[in-house]
Order: C-alpha cells, then structure tokens, then sequence
C-alpha cells in the first residue's frame, strides 16, 4: 500500500469561475510542485476538460480523476467522478441533454474555454455552465451511477449550494459515497447538526478557483495503486484502504 495526497475539487478554466491561472498546464504544475498525486477535475456542468489535464498530468506521473461538479435541480452541487476519460466524456451527452439553455454573458460570468497544453483556446462554451440541470438530486444521483461514477455531495458545510444549505436534511432514499468539507474540523460541525451522516465517509478538496488554492486542503488516500476502484474501497474502508483528513 501507498500514501497518495489528493486535490478532488479543482476547476479549470472552462468553469465561468475559474481564473486564467487554472489552465491543465498551470493545473498539473502546481499540482506537481506541491506533491499532489492525485487530481480531480470539476468543471461546472462539463467534462471537457478532463483530457487536456490528464494527458499533461500522466506525463508528470500524476494521477486524474476525471469528474464534473452538477447542479440538480434543487441547486445542490454533486461531485461525480468516473474511472477513465471515456466513462466521463460519454456522460457528456447526459449532461448536454439535461442543462438549462441559459446563454453564457462573459462579461457577467465569465469566460468558458477550453485550452490545449500550449494555452491556445480550442473551444468556448456558449451555454451558462453555472446553469442548474433539469434533474432533481435523485435523477442526478441515479444517473451517475448507472454511468458507473462516484458520488460526493459537494462542500456540505457551506450555507450556499450545499445538500443542507439548499434542503436542510438528508433526502430519504438519497446516497452518496462521501461527503466533501473545506476542512477536517468542519466534518465534526457537520456531524453534530446533521447526526444522520456520522457514519459517512468524507474528504476534502480545496474547490479551487485560482492556481494559489490548489492543495489548501486535501485528502490522503492509502491505496495499492491510483485509480477510482481503489478510492471507492477506501471510503468504504475495505482492502486495507484507507482516507484521512
């Protein structure tokens, strides 16, 4: 077994919030810098981006988890994650079918490009990818998993956007494979207002939106090797895998 630290919420510069700094290149060399082997990718609503990061981040060694952040219906952000490129951009067409058609105003929200490993702009969004889906947390949940990803209910502490900020308890019949906080000692802040979700794993990720937040706070997974079988045994504690805070 191995220790591998992880970042499993970084935004790109396709997110309408992601700053300039959060090309794949400028992503994967921060990432690098500060020992961090394991990388997950969230844009909002879009996988786009995945394959540049992953492409650069195996020439370092590095590990990417592709993934999305989605916005349900209920504006509750889900974290999913997928075990190769091909399951995460085939869920794409899930995604493309389900956004809200809102038009995306650059100067208002942001710029949504996708930029290859030279920082050229290969692509720009032209829908709102902060847009809320037309799927309820349960639609979305199920969808995920039946494309074969990893759940996580995205920063459940914060009082914005978060699974408690948006329904204030835990769906009945509703399940996610971990929960996400800013911090460690938030999951204790959690678990008290929300005794529900003690027995739940969770982890962190620094949710970052600028290159400087990358790595603020992380997950050390034990693993035998990288890769989303083994994070999802770890969660559940089996194996001889493990996840701290």
């Amino acid at each position: 077994m191995q220790t591998f630290r992880a970042d499993l919420h970084l935004h790109t510069v396709l997110s309408p919030c992601g700053d300039v700094s959060m090309s794949p290149a400028g992503i994967v060399s921060a990432c690098a810098g500060l020992g961090i082997s394991i990388l997950g990718v969230t844009d909002h609503n879009t996988t786009r981006q995945c394959r540049i990061v992953t492409e650069l981040a195996e020439e370092q060694g590095l590990f990417v988890l592709p993934g999305v952040e989605l916005t349900t219906r209920e504006e509750v952000h889900l974290l999913a994650y997928f075990g190769s490129l091909g399951e995460a951009e085939a869920f794409q067409g899930w995604i493309d079918d389900h956004l809200t058609v809102i038009r995306n105003r650059p100067e208002l929200f942001g710029y949504q490009v996708v930029v290859d490993r030279t920082e050229s702009v290969v692509y720009q969004e032209e829908r709102l990818l902060i847009a809320s889906l037309t799927t309820d947390i349960h639609e979305t949940a199920s969808a995920v998993r039946k494309a074969g990803g990893l759940l996580v209910c995205a920063h459940v502490a914060k009082g914005k956007n978060s699974l408690f900020s948006q329904l204030g308890i835990m769906p009945k019949g509703f399940r996610a494979d971990a929960l996400e906080v800013a911090r460690k000692e938030h999951r204790d802040q959690v678990c008290r207002r929300f005794p529900v979700v003690s027995g739940l794993p969770f982890v962190c990720g620094s949710d970052a939106h600028y290159v400087e937040d990358i790595g603020s706070v992380t997950t050390e997974f034990t693993l035998e090797t990288p890769g989303l079988d083994e994070i999802r045994l770890a969660l559940a504690g089996g194996g001889g895998r493990k996840v701290a805070l």
